[in-house]
């Protein structure tokens, strides 16, 4: 039995409670909130108890869940992995590139497990397109959300493209070749609405839309490669494939188009089941398992350095952003 503690039970940290008390193989010890209000509600509706000193937490767990603003996931990391806990850290995963840098430095000499809380590459539609041959030559990511106060101490980059950074460097296997970025400040001081050019060393192309200042949510990506186009719907949990057809495809819409060389090719038309799941209880189980079968975690201190590694790029080519009066 792994013992859990959470640090922050706000909104998302509530989310974590939950699935953590769905999983076999866990129980919840405790949670550190510094918020009163917030932590006596969570005492009373989880009755669980409320750690109020940090290391008396970490010093009763196997496994430590970091659900606080990205401005304390440092030092909460380091004071866990110094006594040999496990981490599980919602994006990103530090405040700074160094001390990311210094976080995956820790990880490694101290040989514990951590996972990084990148919750889009457990999305079903994503996990279903993950079963293709993926190697997209030309990517289109839209990601737009309402504005909340949440989550605003960092920039959009951060906040939100960095979910689309990190499924872009898990699919496109190529290091990155250039970047050019224009952001806007509307509501707060950092970008709240940004537009990003990655380019990869294998031609790879990207295009990433993302606004926390929308009148409508859409989270929705769009890969091109040859002989397939594929779209994935993160918010409604669908997706599309437009293809060339193969003689084992079945269950599509197929039609017939002239190419210009004068013959026909049938074009098939797909819309995979999307078996329903619960994002963030899967990326808490696969950490669970990580642990207990001594396996790689799905995404792992390197994955959360090298997404916070373009963002900071993304957020040096933006440079003095523009702020509307």
């Amino acid at each position: 039995m792994l013992k859990v503690g959470v640090f922050g039970v706000g909104h998302l940290g509530k989310f974590h409670l939950n699935n953590w008390k769905e999983i076999e193989g866990v129980k919840l010890v405790g949670f550190f909130d510094p918020h009163n209000e917030t932590a006596q509600q969570v005492a009373t509706d989880y009755d669980l108890k409320r750690f109020t000193d940090e290391e008396k937490l970490i010093d009763a767990c196997d496994i430590i869940d970091i659900v606080v603003p990205t401005q304390e996931h440092y030092s909460l990391c380091m004071a866990a992995i110094r006594k040999g806990k496990h981490v599980f850290v919602e994006k990103p995963m530090a405040h700074t590139l160094q001390e990311a840098k210094d976080l995956v430095a820790m990880v490694q000499e101290a040989g514990i497990k951590l996972q990084v809380g990148h919750v889009e590459r457990f999305n079903p539609a994503f996990v279903t397109i993950q079963k293709m041959q993926l190697n997209p030559m030309f990517i289109e990511v839209h990601r737009l959300a309402q504005f909340n106060p949440r989550g605003t101490e960092v920039s959009v980059i951060l906040d939100l493209m960095i979910h689309d950074i990190d499924i872009i460097l898990s699919i496109v296997k190529s290091s990155v070749k250039s970047i050019s970025a224009s952001g806007v400040a509307v509501l707060t001081d950092t970008p709240d609405i940004a537009n990003v050019r990655i380019e990869f060393n294998n031609g790879c192309v990207a295009n990433l839309t993302s606004s926390r200042i929308s009148m409508k949510k859409m989270r929705k990506m769009r890969l091109f490669q040859k002989d397939s186009y594929i779209g994935v719907d993160f918010l409604n949990k669908k997706a599309e494939i437009i293809k060339i057809k193969q003689e084992d495809d079945v269950n599509v819409f197929a039609f017939d188009v002239d190419t210009p060389d004068g013959s026909k090719k049938t074009i098939a038309v797909a819309n995979p089941v999307i078996e329903e799941g619960n994002a963030i209880k899967m990326e808490l189980q696969s950490f669970y398992d990580a642990i207990i079968n001594n396996t790689p975690t799905a995404v792992n201190e390197m994955d959360g350095y090298m997404a916070m590694e373009v963002a900071h790029q993304i957020l040096g080519k933006i440079g003095n952003v523009t702020v509307l009066a």
